[in-house]
């Protein structure tokens, strides 16, 4: 495949880090967003000249807007839009007793957000080639496996899971495709020690990026194989 132009929120730190050397490596044009411009900065200076860095704060719509312009301005398009960013990992919370704050914080960052991203970079994405919306998801927010364990965000998964589903539905009509990958449990800071190399789970986004038609459109994978819902 030819040079894509993909955009990676949450490329600050961990995950998003390597999925955006991961994609350079591949030949790619990466824009790494992230909330904290220090972070991306060093990250995409650390790519070459491949990457550029974009201060993006996906909770807020006048940043996102800023994003959307500073893209087109300098692409005209864009190719894949991979939703990475996210919080709250409430691991060994009880859902009974769960601080609804830290729910509400989860909803806004890890469903309303890509939802946002989505909707604002939908324009872009129309002039891509074969593009899609990669959302990154974890088997936590399968509901054939789910249970007590990280309650926010396990839900907020859930819901990304479901935001895919529609996504996917809505935009056949454009020949944007949208997956749904998780990247399993990886040893990032959010994931904690004892997961898989960071570099493993990345693997399976990439892949999802660069060829976008390999499974149909609305999948919930990992590693290249179907997740159950």
């Amino acid at each position: 495949m030819s040079e894509r132009i993909v955009l990676v929120t949450g490329a600050g730190r961990g995950l998003g880090v390597e999925i955006a050397r991961q994609l350079v490596a591949a030949g790619d044009t990466v824009v790494v967003a992230a909330r904290d411009a220090e972070a991306g900065t060093a990250t995409a200076k650390e790519l070459g000249e491949r990457a550029w860095a974009l201060r993006l704060d996906v909770t807020d719509p006048e940043s996102v807007q800023a994003a959307v312009e500073a893209v087109d301005m300098r692409h005209g398009r864009l190719d894949a839009l991979v939703n990475n960013a996210a919080v709250n990992f409430d691991s060994g919370a009880d859902p009974v007793t769960e601080d609804l704050e830290v729910a509400d914080g989860a909803w806004r960052t890890n469903v309303l957000a890509p939802w946002r991203l989505s909707q604002a970079f939908v324009p872009l994405l129309r002039a891509g080639r074969e593009p899609v919306i990669v959302n990154v998801t974890s088997g936590l927010g399968s509901l054939h496996r789910m249970g007590a364990h990280s309650p926010a965000y396990s839900v907020s998964k859930a819901g990304v899971n479901a935001l895919t589903r529609v996504l996917a539905d809505a935009l056949t009509r454009d020949g944007i495709a949208v997956h749904a990958v998780s990247p399993g449990w990886t040893a990032t800071d959010m994931g904690g020690a004892g997961g898989r190399p960071v570099a493993d789970g990345a693997a399976g986004i990439v892949d999802v990026v660069r060829s976008p038609g390999a499974f149909p459109s609305g999948s919930y994978l990992q590693d290249g194989e179907h997740v159950p819902w």
